[in-house]
């Protein structure tokens, strides 16, 4: 059955299937803002983090397949909480008692990551029963082997202010067959082989809270030995974000230098080396993949495509294929140097290492920039208001006001009070002036933008992007209103006030639908930074490119990664029964299971052996 079908049989699966966010929807836009503007004002009044200091904690220990194993898998996704078919196909697959993966047979992961962003638009109760925890854990029902599940707060986890994201992850319920045991938002979990997983939560971008900080201190510092090896995750790839903000690296570098490097020791107060270090920082919050590798010192120059694999080179990771839609890559920069030189961090590495973007990204730089143009071709199943047919009605909507304020004035000029006997005793004249009007208002950003160049003596470019669009508005409004008036002229004068209305209703609604949708598109792709660069991806809800990350630490200390795609998203179900207490209830099964490949050929990341260290013994206390 369809989703549609699928969707009528909320009841026996126990959650509503629901649609992938349109984010160009009016009705998306304004709750999202609203949120989005709530979040930011009371986030730093109503810090959850700090209360979560009042909470139990202690470090968890990842669950082995085998008692008596020396490895084990982790499963990472992040961007899931969108769509239901895209959702709960990953989902699936990451549920699988194996996946193929060339000649690889990889078991499902003894431990799945969340990495933020686990419901869209806005975090709730019913959002995450719908978008989450209802496809979670039909793809996996119940599990002999009771993987452990944890989770990371995204931006849109929080804006809630974290609370249903604590209620969903952080009170010891199950999700399915998956466990839950960690009681905050952020976590550390021992691994085998001397690594580490560490969980941060960074609050919207926000500095590391007390609580965080101590908990660190407390549970993770003091059992790092020489040798040790960190992964981290984290909501965002800040990494990346330093580029064009330079301190955005600024907290997860203090991180790195004050609580995986160093520690306090508490008899003397004296900073020690751990003799630790993080070899793979990994991320979601970009719906793409994408994989910088550090530059060794006997590196030669030039690009970062020539890298060849060294298990030395640590790994900075981005995968949030979760179900979200998908992001571009062709923008991201080519070198990084963490933290950057113009960060204002007064304690930092010097000179700073430096990352190169590795070949190959998902998608890569040719099929993203072709993806983005997509949102301005009509003929496109990507289009614009093909996606998002609430925006065609929003902009037919604007367009319409525009129109009758525009023929008011028209009116006004030709000494009428009456809007539509001026529109019908308008003469040629008139829409010649009309569309002079129009053609001037297509023209004034590149005037203005060569004047202010010329001016300032730099490199004439058009306007801000806002003015712009106002422009164009305008001139769409123009050239609708001199149709109108043409028109008017050529109906019978016999025609009643009310039929040259309807003339002038039609023709500013169906043109302006059409032709405002598709200047927006324009402007969006033509506006090649920033936020409504990102527009260009997210306007068109791409569902059907998925994935994640499973890796593999093995006896020896080694860690591999392999970034995994699905070949497609499910989209037709049968339902299975699945027997339970107090009563049975359906769950839905992709009808072909998913299939995996390699996004890139496996990953190596060497952890460095000091023979001889042996870990502590007892476990520290827990934080009062």
């Amino acid at each position: 059955m369809d989703f549609h079908e699928l969707r009528k049989q909320a009841a026996a699966l126990l959650f509503t299937p629901q649609e992938p966010v349109r984010w160009m929807a009016p009705k998306e836009l304004a709750r999202t803002a609203v949120k989005v503007g709530l979040a930011a004002v009371f986030a730093n009044y109503s810090d959850k983090r700090e209360i979560q200091g009042a909470l139990e904690a202690g470090l968890l220990r990842a669950p082995l397949a085998d008692p008596g194993a020396e490895e084990i898998w982790i499963d990472f996704v992040a961007d899931l909480g969108d769509g239901f078919e895209a959702t709960c196909s990953v989902a699936s697959a990451l549920a699988a008692d194996r996946l193929a993966v060339g000649p690889v047979s990889c078991p499902r992961g003894s431990l799945l990551v969340l990495g933020g962003d686990q419901v869209y638009p806005v975090a709730s109760a019913p959002a995450y029963e719908d978008r989450m925890k209802g496809p979670y854990r039909a793809a996996l029902p119940s599990a002999p082997d009771r993987p452990l599940m944890v989770a990371l707060p995204g931006n849109h986890d929080w804006y809630d202010g974290l609370t249903a994201f604590l209620r969903m992850f952080a009170q010891g319920t199950s999700i399915g067959g998956w466990e839950t045991r960690q009681t905050r938002s952020y976590f550390a979990v021992e691994l085998p082989q001397r690594w580490w997983l560490v969980g941060l939560d960074s609050q919207l971008g926000s500095y590391f809270d007390d609580p965080q900080r101590r908990y660190f201190e407390t549970f993770l510092s003091p059992r790092l030995l020489p040798g040790d090896s960190v992964i981290v995750c984290t909501a965002a790839p800040t990494w990346v974000q330093s580029d064009e903000k330079p301190d955005a690296f600024n907290s997860l570098h203090w991180f790195d230098r004050n609580i995986i490097r160093k520690r306090v020791d508490r008899a003397t107060g004296r900073s020690e080396d751990t003799g630790a270090s993080i070899r793979l920082w990994l991320t979601g919050d970009k719906h793409h993949y994408a994989r910088y590798a550090e530059r060794l010192p006997d590196d030669p120059t030039g690009s970062g495509d020539d890298l060849p694999p060294d298990p030395r080179r640590r790994q900075m990771v981005t995968c949030g294929l979760g179900g979200a839609f998908l992001a571009s890559t062709h923008r991201l920069p080519k070198a990084l140097a963490l933290p950057p030189a113009a960060s204002r961090m007064r304690k930092k590495d010097d000179p700073p290492p430096a990352f190169a973007l590795a070949q190959p990204t998902y998608p890569d730089a040719e099929e993203s920039r072709s993806l983005a143009r997509a949102i301005a071709k009509p003929w496109s199943r990507y289009w614009l208001p093909r996606r998002n047919p609430g925006f065609a009605v929003l902009a037919g909507s604007v367009q319409l006001l525009l129109v009758l304020m525009m023929s008011g004035a028209f009116a006004l000029a030709e000494g009428r009070h009456d809007p539509v006997d001026a529109v019908r005793a308008a003469g040629g004249d008139d829409v010649l002036g009309l569309l002079c009007t129009s053609a001037a208002f297509f023209v004034l950003p590149f005037v203005f933008g060569w004047g202010n160049g010329m001016l300032r003596g730099r490199r004439p470019r058009t306007p801000s992007g806002p003015i712009v669009a106002v422009l164009f508005q305008l001139a769409v409004t123009a050239a609708a209103l001199a149709v109108a008036v043409a028109v008017a002229r050529s109906v019978p004068p016999t025609w009643s006030r009310f039929w040259i209305l309807v003339v002038l209703v039609v023709v500013a609604v169906g043109p302006g639908a059409f032709l405002g949708s598709q200047l927006f598109a324009l402007w969006v792709l033509w506006t090649d930074r920033g936020l409504v660069a990102d527009w260009q991806m997210s306007g068109q809800s791409i569902d059907d490119r998925t994935g994640f990350v499973r890796m593999r630490i093995a006896p020896d200390g080694t860690l591999t990664l392999y970034p995994l795609a699905l070949d497609g998203t499910c989209r037709d179900w049968d339902l299975r029964e699945v027997p339970d207490t107090p009563a049975a209830w359906q769950r839905p099964v992709p009808t072909t299971p998913p299939t995996v490949r390699l996004v890139e050929g496996p990953v190596v990341i060497a952890r460095t052996r000091m023979p001889g260290t042996q870990r502590p013994g007892p476990r520290a206390p827990r934080i009062p």
